[in-house]
């Protein structure tokens, strides 16, 4: 387990250089609003009340889960602050990209060149393994960009989120990030692209499966069974693959800097969606309350929070990977909202990495949101 002293106060510089770094870049205003900067200055500053009590509590979860556990939160409220246990690096985002692409569908919409009624005609390539329904559809219907963007948010459907990305491009989606945050992300990909770039090492016939051998992985167990799936898929014995395990394959894929962030700078995201800068209101509204309404999270942070928290949220799963981030109180924005990223990593089960996330909700609701509420 690192020394989290050591990782303190340098994400806090970033934070600062990010903000910056987004007021002199191409987004649209208002976000140079020069009023806005003395509650992002207070509540980057770590010195709060609740900064060191929470510290104590998320440092007991990362102790009592095995594999790492990385924190950052951000509040506006009467006691405005910022703790960041991220160890300053990149964490694995899996299903978390779902919001930075809905962003920016919905800044395509707000400037005319995109329109919620638009469609967009399901392929048999943009088939997906993960949540959601979009897999008992059938080639050739069509789905309005509300309406995918509803399922990708809500209800995680990868294949969802694919098709709005395969809309709007990697290369624009991965500027627009960069335009927002000023940096610290990686490189995003579609859902589908993770899958072959995890694959792709471990054997060359890897290229040439189609989507729908890859989504039938997901019919094995993880574990052997899923290399030993790959196999028969390729048609080649389990000892031609350059696997001895499963977990060896994804550590392999997590190494590279694909679809991954500092959780500084994905606060940055949030922080900037929260507060208007990114999107109109409407599509702000939209974004935040598809958050609020999503069906992945009750066994993560709102697990743990007061009851009747307003928490707009999301979450990602992959192999020995969870995270689970969102704006508590996201209406209140720069005058009372908490930004809260937490990611597991390397644990045994999920269930543990489940365990933190509540355990993170309870903390949140005695340390800093209890205290905030009595000023």
């Amino acid at each position: 387990m690192p020394a989290r002293a050591l990782y303190r106060f340098a994400p806090l510089v970033l934070s600062v250089a990010l903000l910056a770094a987004c007021r002199g870049g191409e987004t649209p205003p208002p976000a140079d609003d020069p009023a806005a900067q003395p509650a992002v200055d207070a509540a980057l500053a770590t010195d709060a009340p609740w900064v060191a009590a929470l510290d104590t509590r998320i440092d007991a979860l990362d102790d009592a889960m095995p594999g790492r556990f990385g924190v950052h939160v951000r509040h506006y409220g009467a006691q405005p602050g910022t703790l960041d246990l991220g160890q300053d690096r990149a964490w694995y985002l899996s299903s978390t990209i779902k919001i930075p692409v809905a962003i920016a569908v919905l800044e395509q919409v707000d400037a005319g060149t995109l329109s919620l009624d638009d469609t967009l005609t399901l392929a048999q390539t943009d088939f997906v393994d993960g949540a959601g329904d979009m897999l008992e559809h059938k080639p050739g219907q069509t789905f309005s960009i509300a309406t995918l963007l509803e399922k990708s948010l809500r209800d995680s459907d990868s294949t969802a989120t694919d098709m709005l990305i395969r809309k709007l491009g990697e290369d624009h989606l991965n500027a627009r990030i960069q335009a927002w945050t000023g940096g610290g992300f990686g490189p995003v990909t579609t859902i589908l692209q993770v899958r072959y770039d995890a694959y792709a090492p471990v054997h060359p016939g890897v290229a040439q499966l189609d989507n729908m051998a890859i989504v039938s992985l997901r019919n094995a167990e993880a574990g052997e069974p899923r290399l030993q799936a790959l196999a028969s898929a390729l048609g080649v014995a389990r000892a031609g693959l350059d696997a001895d395990t499963l977990d060896a394959v994804f550590d392999a894929y997590y190494r590279s800097d694909r679809n991954t962030a500092t959780l500084p700078a994905f606060a940055v995201l949030l922080d900037r969606l929260a507060a208007g800068e990114l999107l109109s209101p409407d599509s702000t509204r939209r974004v935040l309350d598809h958050m609020r309404a999503i069906s992945t999270g009750d066994r993560r942070i709102s697990a743990g929070l007061p009851a009747g928290t307003d928490f707009a949220q999301k979450t990602g799963t992959q192999h020995r990977r969870a995270c689970n981030v969102g704006v508590i109180n996201a209406e209140r924005a720069r005058d009372g909202a908490t930004l809260v990223l937490a990611c597991a990593e390397d644990f045994d089960e999920l269930a543990q990495a489940e365990t933190a996330f509540q355990g993170l909700g309870r903390a949140l609701g005695e340390t800093l949101l209890d205290a905030d509420a009595g000023g």
